[in-house]
């Protein structure tokens, strides 16, 4: 297990998430918001996710069935984590954006594991049939 730190763009929304990201890998996901965004997100439980700045620099963002907040700056406009309940993920999970952990070399996210979800058809567990867009 590792603490990594993550931010928006300009830096005023910062957060720590712990996880062995080697171990668990990341996902991305072809519902509308994951894939208009090119959200790329690594799972954290809540006890192992910290907004550490920024609170009030967020605007959540939520569609459908209002049960995931999908925060993004003010300023910048970044979406650095959502904060979601997927019951077939196991409930109450952050998903933190790949792209915003600082600590996170840019050869360790090319080795980095990914799994392609089925979040438009809430197939959770069976990939989608194109993926390359993702």
């Amino acid at each position: 297990m590792k603490t990594y730190q993550g931010s928006c763009h300009c830096g005023k929304v910062k957060f720590e998430a712990t996880m062995d990201l080697a171990a668990q890998g990341t996902g991305k996901c072809n519902c509308t918001y994951c894939e208009k965004l090119r959200m790329w997100g690594a799972m954290v439980k809540p006890e192992n996710f910290k907004l550490v700045a920024g609170k009030e620099d967020l605007t959540d963002y939520q569609f459908g069935a209002k049960s995931n907040h999908l925060p993004f700056c003010r300023h910048c406009g970044f979406h650095p984590y959502a904060q979601c309940f997927i019951p077939a993920l196991g409930g109450e999970v952050y998903s933190v954006n790949v792209a915003c952990l600082d600590n996170l070399t840019p050869k360790e996210k090319g080795e980095l594991k990914v799994q392609y979800y089925d979040g438009l058809t809430e197939n959770w567990f069976t990939p989608p049939e194109h993926t390359k867009h993702l």
